[in-house]
């Protein structure tokens, strides 16, 4: 069993910042890509940022230049630095993970429970 625990949301200004940490635990043998989603009241769920166990980073064009991804493959951990944050990023943010579980030493796609941000004007 593998979990992944988002923190770090919460309510912010536009223009404020915020840091999203999100930790994978459990029978874990690697981890290959890691990422970050959103979704907001009544659209799907949207790619944000990505990044691979080898450091490759992928981002949505929305959120080019204000936010950036890490990870920490010792701690099982990816992180989501948002800055310059305005109100079209409210949304509630979901942690994702590829994760190739010790037993079966297969992929598995492990997401979290979501953690809510709010942007205010």
């Amino acid at each position: 069993q593998v979990q992944l625990v988002e923190s770090g949301g919460g309510l912010v200004q536009a223009g404020g910042s915020l840091r999203l940490t999100c930790a994978a635990s459990g029978s874990i043998f690697s981890i290959n890509n890691m990422g970050w989603y959103r979704q907001a009241p009544g659209k799907q769920r949207d790619l944000v940022a990505s990044i691979t166990s080898g450091g490759n980073t992928n981002y949505a064009d929305s959120v080019k230049g204000r936010f950036t991804i890490s990870r920490d493959n010792a701690k099982n951990t990816v992180y989501l630095q948002m800055n310059s944050l305005n109100p079209e990023d409210t949304a509630v943010y979901y942690c994702n993970a590829d994760v190739i579980i010790r037993a079966f030493l297969t992929p598995t796609m492990v997401w979290g429970q979501g953690t809510q941000v709010t942007v205010s004007s």
